[in-house]
């Protein structure tokens, strides 16, 4: 009869099984992250390509020979593409500002003050999460224009200053704060506001954090309501300019140009990632944990 397999054996196999899972594991995330970057790889390299050098390769080369930053000089020469810039901080920086004013007083009012109505109310707004954004854009263009706010920064701005989902995300993270504590604070004398803005907000700044970083980056990627809602060249976002650069500029002919163009836009959020991620992942994992 064949021996039993003793606990070492037993060992020796599952730590062999659990080597080859991992293996398995950084193989697949390896190739996940190469067909992920690659786009960027290539974008990169193109941009300080030249167009000649590009035109001249009867197939696609993935480095470049003769680098140049020909590519750069013309994105902001032939386009105005620092007006772009302009006008999306703009519009990332008002935008956030007003939102957060907007949620840290829905998301305070819900997790904390009593009135008649609050669950139900509550369940309507996550309810709007289940609208088709679709739907929302018309209604909006609807209204803004009828108000006359065409080509202007208000109509660009006014339908982005609130988000049930930042709502929601917050009000999770002030229920994490005790009662006990806003119980003591009502006794010494403490009003709500002061609360709010003194303990409640400091308390939970790693979910604020998030909530900037994330609307900033949405903001920076608008491009479905701006391209509505604005048709003059002095009013686009980065995100229209490069739509407008392809069509009216030089990105039909001039691949590299356009590349270094999307370059240009795309490094301040990459580096805002970069520099922030363990934020974000930190403050979305706070608003989902209760308890």
């Amino acid at each position: 009869m064949a021996e039993p397999f003793s606990d070492r054996d037993v060992k020796l196999k599952h730590k062999k099984s659990s080597k080859v899972k991992t293996v398995l594991t950084y193989v697949g995330l390896s190739v996940w992250a190469l067909a992920v970057l690659f786009p960027f790889f290539w974008m990169i390299m193109t941009s300080f390509k030249s167009y000649e050098e590009y035109n001249a390769e009867t197939t696609p080369s993935l480095f470049v020979h003769n680098p140049t930053l020909q590519n750069f000089i013309k994105a902001f020469t032939d386009v105005p593409l620092a007006r772009y810039f302009l006008n999306t901080f703009i519009f990332a920086v008002v935008t956030t500002a007003l939102m957060l004013v907007v949620i840290i007083f829905a998301a305070y009012a819900f997790a904390r003050l009593k009135f008649r109505g609050k669950d139900i109310l509550f369940t309507f707004f996550l309810s709007l999460m289940m609208i088709p954004t679709e739907l929302v854009i018309i209604t909006n263009f609807v209204t803004i224009t009828d108000l006359g706010l065409r080509n202007t920064y208000l109509g660009l701005i006014l339908p982005s200053v609130t988000s049930v989902f930042y709502i929601y995300l917050l009000k999770e993270s002030f229920e994490m704060v005790p009662e006990e504590m806003y119980k003591a604070a009502k006794v010494d004398g403490t009003s709500d506001l002061k609360f709010l803005f003194r303990i409640m907000v400091p308390i939970c700044r790693p979910t604020v954090v998030t909530i900037v970083i994330l609307k900033v980056i949405e903001c920076w990627n608008s491009y479905v309501w701006p391209r509505l809602i604005t048709d003059r060249q002095e009013f686009y976002l980065v995100s229209n300019g490069i739509q407008e650069i392809r069509q009216n500029g030089f990105g039909r002919e001039n691949i590299p140009a356009m590349m270094a163009a999307v370059v240009v836009i795309s490094v301040p959020l990459i580096v805002v990632f970069i520099i922030f991620h363990r934020k974000i992942m930190e403050g979305v994992a706070r608003g989902g944990t209760k308890g």
